[in-house]
């Protein structure tokens, strides 16, 4: 049989006929008129070969080979209906396997609540946090493998974004620095030696890209690779670390950092998150933005601890 020939519309036709055993009942069945009906039936016998319906009395019966396709019939129907109907995402059931890529301040502000959260109400679900890597290095094969992105900016080409939660860049120094707050003043910022933090696929750390058209240079005595190695180093020297406010305030106190407002207003970033365009309807994605929007609006709100200042 050609498939490009068959008219999938007679399968329900076949459906009805056999149900009904009828064709007045099959027409008022699956809303076709008498004749229209008629015909489906005369198309379904040349293309099977068998009568399908034969007139018994007053009465029609379904043939052998009609007989024989009911329940093949109904199970392809339900097969082909199940092609147009997004699966159900049972989230205490599911074994799910998520990643996510984020940079490592990311996995400390966002990843205790979204842990909480998951093991409630779907304690086989795992996810995987994988480091944050630049577009430039952010390939179309990795991307494939990629649930969730949480990153600042719009260059992530196939996937849509929504805005997390928004933070400030302050400065961060051990309690006791002995600059403290003279740090606020541009002379007391330019005379501190600083730790940058220089992500994987960045060239430099973000905070001298915008420091620098305003004619300012930092003095970099250390590069790290990451926001946590940034503060774990100014907790224990005087080096000076230009972070996201919010991720001073959840490690100050067990570090024992200050919060130091920078000489030059940092203005307002925006953290986002990336999904993939391919997974936009997809149960399981859906669930897991809306755990994790939830969190950002409970950061919007101060949900989270604020740093002490020096």
């Amino acid at each position: 049989m050609n498939l490009n020939s068959l008219d999938l519309n007679l399968l329900v036709a076949l459906d009805a006929l056999l149900s009904e055993a009828s064709v007045s009942r099959a027409a008022m069945r699956i809303g076709l008129s008498q004749p229209a009906a008629s015909h489906a039936l005369q198309r379904l016998r040349d293309l099977i070969g068998d009568p399908l319906l034969v007139r018994t009395g007053s009465r029609m019966e379904l043939t052998p080979r009609a007989q024989a396709l009911r329940a093949p019939l109904a199970q392809a129907l339900d097969q082909v209906r199940s092609l147009f109907v997004a699966d159900e995402f049972d989230a205490a059931r599911s074994e799910r396997q998520f990643r996510l890529m984020m940079p490592d301040l990311a996995v400390e502000l966002l990843m205790p609540p979204l842990m909480e959260k998951i093991t409630k109400v779907a304690p086989n679900v795992r996810i995987d946090v994988v480091p944050w890597r630049g577009p430039a290095i952010f390939t179309a094969e990795f991307a494939r493998t990629i649930d969730l992105v949480i990153s600042i900016g719009n260059a992530f080409t196939g996937f849509h974004r929504q805005r997390l939660y928004t933070d400030s860049d302050a400065l961060a120094v051990r309690r006791g620095h002995p600059a403290g707050a003279r740090l606020k003043r541009i002379e007391a910022f330019l005379d501190a030696r600083h730790v940058a933090v220089v992500i994987r696929g960045q060239s430099e750390d973000l905070i001298d890209m915008w420091l620098r058209p305003k004619g300012i240079e930092r003095r970099i005595a250390l590069v790290v690779p990451g926001y946590l190695e940034a503060l774990h180093v100014a907790a224990r020297s005087d080096l000076v670390a230009f972070v996201p406010r919010r991720l001073i305030g959840a490690l100050s106190r067990q570090l024992s950092l200050a919060t130091v407002a920078p000489p030059l207003d940092p203005g307002i970033d925006e953290q986002f998150m990336f999904y993939p365009t391919r997974v936009q309807m997809d149960p399981g994605s859906i669930w897991l933005r809306n755990i994790m929007l939830g969190i950002g609006r409970e950061m919007q709100r101060g949900n989270r601890s604020t740093p002490r200042s020096a």
